[in-house]
């Protein structure tokens, strides 16, 4: 099974609905990146497809969006600017922790990378930032427009050719850039960074991996991309910085199981997760289990349903029922299988049901029994398994008796 690539949607600092992509792993992720992209790119950029794609390869799900203005997102790029990318930044960090989980891994690609540490330390459960061919200052794009900044002063805004596609650059946007300094916020970053950059990297000079390396405190690792340029155009390139980046930051952002709820012997606690809009952390006694919703219910995916832990209890109860019978006979039962369905009927269709309108719960149970076993011990097993303690209490009257609980903190 391959994994997920789905379109989702948030709305961006400036009100407008930003399109996105989240990509995830086969199962549950071992934690949330946030990606963003260069300097008039998009989300669905070579570098930020096939960065993702390894990511999600090593069980890390990533978010990748267009910002305000760019790609399939609302707004206008003309009245966007480096502070604009932040606060779009910040908004998808939030709609990550309100959806899903809050990104543990921050991930910025050219100016993304400068965008990404200057959000940083409003993401506090980001452990880990990343920068690849990112520049030290924000004013470093400005080279682009040197040819148009006359015209850009006088005229208060210009049409300037970037990456062969025209865009329109106000003046607020170069003012903008300059009075954004980034070595305050990396250096107070107080998370692990990791900065890729290639030397010969032609469009943001590998100076800048310096600058940012020596303004940031320990820890911190710097990892050269030799000849890759600087849009990481060539597979092989993407994939590598993918692969460096899940087993660095794998030390900051594995899931810790240990924060889930705990439960005294005989007691069962369940709690959210916040990693969903279903998913639930379960501690009975001493064990830890999960249940979620599947995915066309709005789920993760990322445990059994309700109803697949209420049929696990049965079959699990058949089983072991059917082992004690057999040991107290000495019957020569050697394995017993037990395959459960849950689904509603109309209960017109139930013979031996005493209700005769609407619809009713049906259970399927197929029990398979390997070993030496007599005809008329077969069935004697059978008529045992209706005498499982859950099989007797799911036909019988059940008092659930439900109280609340005063939040005191």
């Amino acid at each position: 099974m391959a994994a997920r690539s789905e379109k989702v949607t948030f709305q961006g600092g400036g009100g407008d609905s930003l399109a996105a992509r989240l990509d995830r792993p086969v199962g549950r992720p071992r934690a949330f990146a946030l990606f963003a992209h260069c300097f008039t790119c998009n989300k669905d950029i070579f570098a930020a497809a096939r960065i993702a794609e390894g990511l999600t390869a090593q069980g890390i799900a990533v978010l990748r969006f267009d910002f305000t203005g760019l790609g399939a997102s609302e707004g206008d790029f003309a009245n966007t600017n480096f502070s604009s990318n932040v606060e779009d930044l910040v908004r998808a960090a939030d709609f990550l922790r309100e959806s899903y989980q809050a990104p543990g891994l921050l991930i910025g690609h050219s100016l993304g990378g400068a965008a990404i540490l200057a959000a940083a330390g409003r993401v506090p459960e980001a452990k880990a930032v990343a920068t690849i061919g990112a520049p030290a200052d924000p004013a470093h794009v400005a080279h682009h427009f040197t040819e148009a900044r006359p015209e850009i002063e006088a005229a208060g805004e210009a049409e300037v050719l970037l990456v062969g596609r025209p865009f329109r650059i106000k003046k607020q946007f170069l003012e903008d850039i300059e009075q954004h300094k980034l070595e305050g916020a990396i250096a107070g970053l107080r998370k692990a960074l990791m900065v890729f950059h290639a030397p010969r990297d032609a469009t943001v000079g590998v100076d800048n991996a310096s600058r940012i390396f020596l303004a940031a405190k320990h820890p911190k690792s710097f990892v050269s991309l030799d000849d890759a340029d600087h849009l990481l155009s060539r597979r092989s390139d993407a994939v590598y910085v993918a692969q460096v980046l899940a087993a660095w930051a794998g030390r900051y952002i594995s899931i810790e199981e240990a924060a889930g709820p705990r439960a005294a012997a005989g007691q069962v606690v369940v709690e959210e997760t916040g990693e969903g809009k279903f998913t639930q952390r379960i501690a009975a006694g001493a064990h830890a289990l999960r249940a979620d919703e599947p995915e066309s219910y709005g789920g993760l995916d990322s445990g059994p349903s309700p109803y697949d832990l209420l049929l696990a209890g049965l079959g699990a109860c058949t089983s072991m029922t059917l082992r004690m019978y057999a040991e107290h006979k000495g019957l020569a039962l050697k394995k017993t299988r037990v395959t459960l369905a849950h689904g509603k009927i109309h209960a017109e269709d139930c013979e031996n049901c005493e209700t005769k309108t609407g619809k009713i719960d049906r259970i399927e149970r197929k029990i398979e029994m390997t070993g030496d076993l007599s005809p008329q011990e077969r069935q004697r097993l059978l008529e045992i398994a209706d005498r499982c303690p859950v099989h007797r209490t799911l036909e019988s009257e059940v008092l659930i008796e439900t109280t609340s609980v005063d939040d005191s903190g």
